[in-house]
């Protein structure tokens, strides 16, 4: 079981994570997304395409683009279309 957490709170946990580049992609359905809040940031990756990033908020505290999402990535990067991955200081446990 994986999971994610920050700043004492799951963000994340599943058994069906993708691993891509070293980056664990949590499926969206096991991300507890009210801890997210969508940020301007965005980001191509040359065979995945357009990253959305993501500010975690938890107990008043943000952490600004620390998740980031492929809401429509291209065709090489298919299985990972709207998962989450995460950095800056989140603790991603495989």
């Amino acid at each position: 079981m994986a999971i994610a957490k920050w700043n004492g709170v799951v963000l994340a946990e599943s058994e069906s994570v993708k691993e891509i580049e070293g980056n664990l992609y949590f499926p969206p359905e096991s991300v507890n997304k009210e801890y997210l809040r969508e940020s301007d940031t965005r980001s191509t990756c040359p065979w995945k395409g357009l990253a959305h990033y993501f500010d975690i908020v938890v107990n008043g505290e943000d952490n600004n683009d620390a998740a980031w999402s492929y809401p429509e990535p291209k065709e090489a990067a298919k299985e990972i279309t709207g998962h989450f991955a995460f950095w800056k200081g989140v603790e991603v446990i495989p």
